[in-house]
């Protein structure tokens, strides 16, 4: 049927992940002393329906489907999903998804404003190259929000540990040692792809403008947050586990690149010639 288009199989996805967001509020009430497969299977049809979607646009526009802010934003959930999915087939690691549901029901709900998803006469991405730069990218910022997401539980059970709470002993929630691990290996795979993303710009520029550099804000946006995350990283190796302080920073920056990011591809002719 003509009506199942990507955008409509990209809304059923939505709505399953909101159904998975109403129930994490249940997993909080029970303070994750139930063990959950319903919000895991939730997820896992949201997955499904959004990965129709995506092919379906890929399809449809002949290209990796990260050519405007839209496609970029489902891009990103679809990562974030993607990675929950992977790590909840681990027992102790599947109530992340009572924190990454409600992150993607709202990066959902934003993706779908009519104003984020406009066609131009071409895409904007062409070639192997900047799609290959694209997904990079795109697959860094979705690494940094499970950090983020980790990260929110670690400091939720460290909270719980530190105020002598029943619920850090009962719940299914993974060890406060684990969560560390899990954030900071996030948080290194993200830098990385991050780092092979940018390290493309360079030919990519000289396709376009035949230099190698070319002040661009979307770009100088980026460096800022490599800089910043490299230094981040750097002090974890230097002084040692990060804890509480790396928590809220590995929020907080992800927190940044949520509010900001959307803003600068705007602001880029490069992206948006």
């Amino acid at each position: 049927m003509s009506w199942f288009t990507d955008r409509h199989f990209f809304l059923l996805a939505v709505v399953f992940y909101g159904l998975s967001s109403s129930y994490s509020v249940f997993l909080w009430r029970k303070e994750f002393r139930t063990d959950d497969h319903v919000n895991y299977f939730l997820l896992l049809a949201a997955f499904a329906l959004h990965t129709t979607a995506m092919i379906k646009r890929g399809f449809s526009i002949a290209a990796c489907p990260v050519n405007n802010l839209y496609e970029a934003t489902t891009f990103i959930a679809w990562t974030i999903a993607a990675a929950y999915l992977i790590l909840g087939i681990f027992h102790r690691l599947r109530f992340l998804g009572a924190f990454a549901a409600p992150v993607l029901f709202a990066v959902g709900i934003f993706a779908l404003m009519p104003s984020l998803d406009v066609r131009g006469p071409k895409p904007d991405f062409s070639n192997g190259l900047a799609s290959l730069h694209a997904a990079l990218v795109l697959l860094a910022i979705g690494s940094f929000g499970f950090s983020a997401v980790a990260a929110t539980m670690f400091l939720t059970q460290e909270h719980d540990l530190k105020f002598h709470k029943l619920r850090a002993i009962f719940s299914l929630l993974p060890p406060i040692q684990r969560l560390e691990r899990v954030m900071n290996g996030l948080l290194v795979c993200g830098f990385v792809l991050l780092t092979a993303g940018l390290a493309i710009s360079p030919w990519l520029l000289k396709q376009k403008y035949g230099v190698y550099f070319k002040y661009d804000p979307l770009l100088a946006y980026s460096i800022v947050i490599w800089l910043f995350y490299l230094a981040l990283l750097f002090a974890r190796w230097k002084f040692g586990p990060g804890g509480r302080r790396l928590a809220w920073s590995a929020v907080g920056s992800f927190a940044f690149i949520l509010l900001t990011f959307w803003g600068f591809m705007l602001l880029s002719p490069a992206h948006h010639p």
